[in-house]
């Protein structure tokens, strides 16, 4: 196992695939890789799960099918675990948790989300499918509060801790789900009576912590969450139909009152060199969308994202297409990743139109 994981910090491979039946698989920039060697037999494989993983998740796992932890190989690297059965045999996928920091200009955000990390309260979502970098995102702003806001109390609630922060001008409490306490929910109602200015809420996973982490937000605290979602409309829709019917009203009011951003992120791989890209969409929530919110008229964010540049806002597909200029992603990245394939083709055509004038005069 440990000849695994240093391949995985010597490859910057950002997970580790283990199953019966096939050599361990290494993901490096979006691309699953088998490691050179015999597959994995029921006997070695549940051997790779017993040299990182303790009775009691082994335990879990025999219960209920699977149990999630975070573990450090050395100083190397962190790794967060997903341990399983399947077909009746141990299998693993470890992600690698990065070491390094990024800063606010290596992930690329716009400067209107640092000014977010100044609001009184409010919520603020990163969302993205699994695997975007949303820890990575979460890590930077967090460290941001640490290093400049001293008079700021922090919690994060998390399962497991991914990155340790440690107290620098912030204080900073972290507490993990299963370990420190039962669960998100719990673990947030908890959170308002240990004097929080910041709240990060690991994930919003379920009605109960939705609930809770709203409350918090309203209750003169900055949180934030992630959500599974691409697409600030799409994560709205996601918060409110968590509810039963006869409460989306309700909740849909007070989402136009404490949401503060969503920021949504998907990673591409790069064209111009190995490694991935960050491509956001950035909503901030002006009066307008807002009424947007409250009226139940989410399909026209998009709209209203559009026209919001001084405020911050940038759409997806806009984003995509001035990574596409900058010579940083492919052509078939901008079509498969974007939100109207139909209006990105016609503006490459477009922009294809314009280098052929242009490639004309010269």
């Amino acid at each position: 196992m440990s000849d695994l994981l240093q391949l995985m910090v010597s490859e910057g491979a950002s997970d580790l695939h283990t199953r019966v039946g096939c050599s361990p698989t290494i993901r490096v920039h979006g691309t699953l890789h088998r490691v050179e060697g015999p597959a994995l037999t029921p006997e070695t494989s549940e051997e790779l799960m017993r040299s990182i993983t303790s009775e009691e998740h082994i335990q879990a796992v025999r219960e209920r099918g699977g149990a999630d932890f975070a573990f450090a190989f050395g100083d190397a690297a962190r790794f967060r675990v997903s341990v399983m059965k399947e077909k009746g045999n141990f299998g693993m996928v470890l992600r690698q948790i990065p070491s390094k920091m990024l800063t606010f200009e290596q992930i690329g955000l716009p400067e209107s989300v640092k000014d977010l990390l100044h609001k009184p309260r409010g919520l603020i979502l990163v969302t993205g499918p699994t695997g975007s970098g949303k820890t990575s995102t979460l890590a930077t702003l967090l460290n941001i509060v640490n290093e400049t806001r001293e008079e700021v109390h922090l919690i994060t609630i998390e399962d497991p801790i991914e990155v340790y922060h440690k107290h620098k001008k912030a204080l900073i409490t972290q507490r993990e789900v299963h370990v420190d306490v039962p669960n998100f929910a719990e673990a947030l109602r908890r959170a308002l009576r240990q004097d929080p200015d910041m709240i990060l809420v690991g994930e919003m996973r379920d009605l109960e912590t939705i609930e809770a982490a709203i409350t918090a937000a309203e209750t003169g605290h900055l949180v934030f969450g992630t959500l599974h979602t691409t697409g600030a409309a799409k994560t709205i829709d996601r918060l409110t139909n968590a509810f039963p019917t006869n409460q989306q009203e309700m909740v849909r009011i007070q989402l136009s009152t404490v949401l503060q951003a969503v920021i949504s992120q998907i990673l591409i791989p790069r064209a111009d060199k190995p490694g991935r890209v960050a491509a956001f969409e950035i909503m901030i929530n002006t009066p307008s969308i807002a009424a947007l919110i409250r009226d139940n008229k989410t399909f026209r964010i998009n709209s209203d994202i559009q026209t919001g540049a001084k405020y911050g806002m940038v759409t997806l597909d806009s984003w995509l297409m001035d990574k596409y200029v900058a010579g940083l992603i492919a052509r078939e990245e901008v079509i498969n990743k974007s939100q109207d394939p139909t209006t990105i083709m016609a503006k490459l055509q477009e922009l294809d139109l314009a280098q052929a004038v242009d490639k004309g005069k010269k």
